[in-house]
């Protein structure tokens, strides 16, 4: 056995593990009384008389090798099973492995994983045909062709971000359209030879603020006049030297007359500064570099329709000048009108504007303009709020020709040069935003101004070509949430779109969707829970979705078929199937043995519980709170399932192949299943019928029990090669317990935890599996306990050793075990399900953890004596030579050898024995030395007074010495038990003869029987007569007597005496008539005694009864005895009132037989050779051999 575990090492790390894990446990451990138990071969006679006590519990130890088939005291080894004697060590490891796998796993998981990786996510799957189409060649070159007309002909101011240089803007083109230098010259000059655009400029006159009040009421009626001032004929350049351009008046001269509505007059606002008219103007531009804005507002003081006045002027041949045009509409106005007369109704001027055509951005501009006075002595207040876009009606381009609106070529256009910004092969390219270069950006800027594409047109045909990209490029979801969040702005704004364009934006949005729902049915392989990118990627994916259900409503051709969250609890369905079927082909095939498939399945239920704690902890939140998807009720009620199906047909194929390999899988198994079950607290309306692991643990329990009984097994294999390696040191200067004490506590220690990670559900079950469990610790216990004296007893002591090391390092082993198994047992509480018994042992097992630990205490005695006693010899030495020392000697000379012999083993007590190890030791050798002195006593008869009076010092000297002023034993323990008969044999060796007879006396007055009814009660009466000088005695009855005769009766009879005899030398005693066959006799006979008063008075004074049983044919039979003092007779404390002859109350009795505290008076008179103590010693010797008959 000791050769295959010799290669084992004293696991010194746990060691220390252990005295962690039990310091809260650690107290002083008190004395228990013991007895029976079989002592060490070296145990000298003298023992503890804590050792000699009698057993009042069945002692475990005791029952076991009691059982059938023990043939032997020695330690039964554990039985052979399928893992071999040595490997003990291994099976513990792999249960430490189980143990580490459930620590975790205790309770629901917290709704955050702490740590997470920061590693790049998971690439995502892309595919070139979910893009945009391929354009043919000749699309590109019209693009190309598109894309030079826009920059060629830009119009208005470009922005500070934007490129203004036209040779990079084209240079730009020719790198992305991928043209030569030739080929990009030539069509450069075909775009130069087309006709230039038709411009056109939007205005959408807003609102007005702080306005000048003209009315009389505090208040305008404000209205806008606006139009285009073209330039004057002297500013223009030549007719001849301008280009040909577009218009829908061809040949017009600007002498003719002016088109229709080239003057618009908005609403008036009644009594208000701060109208707001949210009116929107077109007005054709025939020269972009020079034609202005003009805009008038004025207060309206008539009803005359300005619209109409507007028309009519706008038809009048030959006036100058358009600024002559806005003051004749106001004249105008007043002569059609009707009101009266034109000085009454004046309208008044309240500012202007005029905004050169050229100084409107690019992109357009939205903003308030200070209103200007038309001269120095004009007076005006207040801003104008304006919209302004510079756009293009007619572009001499190949798409327009082919009716391409500008939405589509937009469309094209930006997909080019998304596809040159952001290529696949570039490195980090999920990472990508949208970050246009700003040649990109400002052609794009410029395309959609001219295009005349409204900001939503513009949001919708960035999403539009961005989702599609990202199937085939991958981009970073922010970027396309900040695109729905964008669009989604402009929706609410203006949620109107031709049906080709809403239906293309349908398109978009069903392709990114059925893109999303595939990403998440492989949710754990592209967003796996402990990447903390991936998991982001996630959220934004799950927003992006959440964004589309927005625009749902607002479709007339809806782009989903169904509700998008039922789509997406559909596709993590599927993906759930998915994952769970290539574990299960790859881990454990169906086609494969029972035995087989066993370990996989172990890993496919590890990997189901790690999955739904990551669903727990990081996917429900995100599902829940974006798409009101409860991911975690849908994964766990699916794989719940699955893996409960695949659980009950390998248990009932197994079944009947049960080995100890099988169930050791199968228990490994069912811990997993029980920690699945947990999550189930978690499901909200949840109900026990519907959980497919329901009832799992039936089909379970013959592996468990018998993987119980391979733990029994293992657990001795593992302690015997702990003992057998174990040198019986301290595994380090911290410790005081050797390697094989660390290593049962582990040992226990992880019993008991895998006993409630294992919390089987069945409370019956449970508690007999419990309680098997717990007999099984303490037998191993105990033959750990066995193994440790065996192994002690064969080691050679060293020579002249008082104070063994290894015996300390034993009993500071046992110590530790006897704890580490006491709270290993205190944790096989009852589970949860019994009512009224939650955390509570069962009796069967609390009654084995009592007697565990009575055991484990009598063998710490067993060690203590042991131990104390190498001892014995040099106590002996030291108390003669105080018994030896002459008179002359002082006390505290005599007694310095043995003090300071014990302080020096008791110093190397304390640096060797824990706590409560040496408060054993030290009861032990207090109990070693009172024996000592009293033997010392004993063997000194009739020495001096000094001789006593030097060990009464020794005696109090010692008592101070092992209190050490608190530190040590109580003054309470010290002061008990042998310790008062010490004192009392030496008070009374200083004692006289007389004195002693007299303690004799009062130790019978003082002495009660334990059980009172045990030798029957005696009914007496007493009191004194002072006018006769006489003691009057009355025996009245006797009851409940003890049986003396073989009848089952006895023939009592009364023995009346006065004592000390010292104190009555004249009277004899008396006795009562015999009252035969009965148990209750009845006598009332009274005696007299003619004794002084002052002799019932002294010390000691008392009637003694004695009661025989009397038999004719051999010697009366002793039945009891009792005292009464005479101090308290009436008439003996206080004269008697009244001379009644038989004053006084009746007294009862209880019968004893004299107490060991009796006797020591006796055998103190024993030891002199006085006359007058040898009598008295005689007498009551005879008295005892009446005694010896006692039933």
């Amino acid at each position: 056995m000791a050769s295959a575990t010799s290669s084992l090492k004293p696991p010194c790390r746990a060691c220390r593990d252990l005295a962690g894990h039990l310091a809260g446990v650690w107290t002083g451990a008190q004395c228990h009384p013991g007895c029976g138990s079989p002592t060490m071969s070296t145990l000298l006679d003298i023992k503890s008389s804590v050792l000699r006590q009698v057993q009042v519990c069945p002692s475990f130890r005791r029952r076991t090798e009691q059982e059938p088939g023990s043939a032997s005291a020695d330690p039964q080894e554990p039985a052979m099973g399928a893992w071999k004697p040595g490997d003990g060590v291994e099976f513990f490891a792999h249960m430490r492995l189980m143990l580490k796998k459930g620590e975790g796993r205790q309770g629901l998981p917290c709704p955050e994983v702490p740590l997470r990786s920061g590693s790049p996510a998971p690439p995502e799957p892309v595919d070139p045909s979910r893009g945009l189409r391929a354009l043919a060649p000749e699309e590109v070159d019209m693009l190309y062709e598109e894309a030079l007309y826009t920059v060629l002909y830009r119009a208005g101011t470009m922005g500070p971000d934007q490129v203004d240089d036209e040779e990079a803007l084209l240079s730009y083109l020719q790198q992305v359209f991928g043209t030569s230098t030739e080929e990009h010259t030539k069509a450069i000059e075909r775009v130069r030879k087309a006709k230039a655009p038709t411009y056109a400029l939007k205005v959408s006159v807003m609102r007005a603020k702080n306005l000048l009040a003209k009315d009389p009421n505090g208040f305008s009626d404000p209205y806008c006049m606006l139009g285009i001032l073209p330039a004057s004929d002297t500013t223009r350049e030549p007719r001849a030297q301008k280009e040909q351009r577009f218009g829908f008046r061809k040949g017009s001269k600007r002498g003719g007359p002016l088109p229709a509505k080239c003057i618009q007059v908005t609403e008036v606002k009644s009594s208000t500064l701060n109208p707001v008219w949210k009116e929107h103007f077109l007005f054709e531009i025939e020269d972009v570099s020079t034609d202005q804005l003009h805009l008038d507002i004025w207060d309206h003081d008539d009803d005359v329709s300005l619209v109409e006045a507007c028309r009519k002027l706008n038809e009048v041949i030959g006036l100058k000048g358009m600024g002559r045009y806005f003051k004749q509409i106001v004249k105008s106005a007043r002569a059609n009108g009707t009101a009266g007369p034109t000085e009454d109704h004046t309208d008044d001027f309240l500012g202007c504007l005029n905004i050169p055509v050229r100084e409107v951005p690019v992109a357009g501009v939205e903003r308030w303009f200070k209103l200007e006075p038309r001269s120095s002595a004009s007076r005006v207040e207040g801003d104008c709020h304006l919209v302004l876009k510079l756009i293009t009606t007619q572009r001499d381009t190949a798409m327009s020709q082919l009716g391409r609106s500008g939405f589509l070529s937009h469309l094209l256009l930006l997909s080019h040069l998304l596809r040159f910004e952001h290529p696949a092969e570039e490195p980090n390219s999920s990472s990508w935003r949208g970050e246009l270069s700003t040649p990109a950006a400002t052609i794009l800027c410029l395309h959609g101004a001219q295009s005349n594409l409204s900001p939503l047109q513009l949001a919708v045909l960035h999403w539009q070509v961005s989702s599609r990209h990202h199937q085939t490029c991958t981009l970073d979801y922010s970027y396309l949430l900040g695109l729905l969040d964008d669009m989604q702005a402009h929706w609410e704004e203006a949620p109107s779109l031709p049906q080709e364009q809403e239906e293309g934006l349908a398109d978009s949005f069903s392709a990114f969707s059925e893109f999303g729902l595939q990403l998440l049915r492989q949710l754990r392989d592209y967003f796996p829970a402990t990447n903390s990118t991936a998991v982001y990627r996630l959220e934004l994916l799950l927003k992006c979705l959440g964004k589309l259900q927005f625009f749902q409503p607002s479709f007339e051709i809806c782009p989903f078929e169904t509700e998008l969250n039922m789509d997406v609890a559909a596709a993590l369905k599927r993906g759930n199937r998915e994952w769970y079927d290539r574990i299960l082909n790859a881990r454990s095939p169906r086609e494969q043995p029972g035995p087989q498939r066993l370990p996989g399945l172990v890993v496919l239920a590890d990997a189901i519980y790690d999955d739904l704690q990551s669903c727990y902890s990081v996917y429900a939140s995100l599902f829940h709170s974006i798409l009101n998807v409860d991911v975690f009720t849908l994964t766990f009620r699916q794989l719940e399932r699955l893996v409960a199906e695949e659980a009950w047909v390998l248990t009932e194929e197994l079944s009947p192949k049960m080995t100890l390999e099988v169930a050791s899988g199968l228990f490994e198994l069912y811990l997993t299943l029980a920690d699945l079950q947990r999550f189930w607290d978690s499901i909200p309306g949840r109900d026990s019928r519907s959980l497919a692991l329901a009832g799992i643990h039936t089909p379970f329990l013959p592996a468990v029990k018998l993987w119980l009984q391979v733990l029994r097994d293992q657990a001795k294999w593992r302690l015997q090669g702990a003992v057998d390696v174990d040198t019986l040191e301290p595994v380090d200067p911290s410790s005081r317990h050797s390697s094989s004490a660390a290593t049962a506590g582990l040992c226990l220690s992880h019993i008991q935890e895998l006993w409630v990670r294992l919390a089987w559900p069945d409370p019956a079950q449970a508690q007999g599996l419990g309680t098997q469990l717990g007999q099984d610790m303490c037998e191993a216990t105990l033959f750990y306990t066995e193994l440790l004296r065996k192994k002690v007893d064969t080691q050679p002591g060293a020579a002249g050793e008082a104070v063994s090391e290894a015996l300390c390092v034993v009993l500071n082993n046992v110590e530790l075990v006897r704890k580490a198994a006491g709270q290993a047992l205190k944790g096989l509480a009852w589970p949860e399900g019994a009512p009224g018994l939650e955390g509570a042992l069962p009796r069967p097992l609390l009654s084995c953890t009592q007697a565990l630990d009575d055991d484990l205490q009598r063998e710490a005695h067993t060690v203590t004596a042991h131990l104390t006693s190498k001892m014995v010899g040099d106590i002996r030495k030291y108390v003669q030579h105080i018994s030896l020392s002459p008179d002359s000697i002082q006390n505290d000379e005599a007694v310095a050898p043995l003090m300071k012999y014990l302080d020096e083993k008791l110093a190397l007590l304390n640096s060797s024995l824990v706590k409560g190890n040496l408060s054993r030791v030290l009861e032990a050798l207090w109990e070693l030395l009172l024996q000592a002195i009293l033997q010392a006593l004993g063997a000194n008869r009739d020495v001096s007074a000094d001789f006593y009076s030097r060990f009464h010092f020794t005696l109090e000297a010692l008592v101070s010495f092992f209190h050490a002023e608190g530190q040590g034993l109580p003054l309470e323990s010290l002061r008990d038990g042998s310790y008062k008969r010490l004192k009392e044999e030496l008070r009374l060796h200083e004692c006289s003869t007389r004195e002693c007879i007299e303690q004799f006396y009062l130790d019978k007055l003082k002495q009660r029987t334990l059980e009172q009814n045990r030798f029957g009660r005696l009914s007496v009466r007493c009191h004194y007569e002072v006018a006769e000088q006489r003691l009057a005695v009355e025996v009245l009855h006797a009851a409940d007597l003890l049986p003396l005769d073989a009848n089952g009766l006895s023939d009592p009879f009364v023995i009346v005496e006065l004592g000390p005899p010292h104190l009555f030398p004249l009277v004899r005693s008396q006795r009562t008539q015999v009252k035969t066959r009965t148990l209750h006799p009845v006598y009332d006979e009274l005696f007299y005694f003619s004794v002084p008063a002052e002799a019932c008075r002294r010390r000691g004074a008392c009637v003694l009864f004695t009661v025989m049983d009397h038999d004719w044919l051999s010697t009366n039979d002793f039945a009891g005895e009792a005292a009464l003092g005479l101090g308290g007779v009436s008439g003996v404390a206080r004269p008697q009132v009244g001379g009644g002859a038989r004053a006084g109350q009746p007294v009862t009795l209880h019968l004893c037989r004299p107490r060991a505290q009796v006797r020591s008076a006796l055998r103190m008179l024993e030891g002199r050779t006085s006359k007058e103590a040898q009598e008295f010693v005689k007498k009551l010797k005879e008295l005892e051999k009446c005694m010896e008959a006692d039933p």
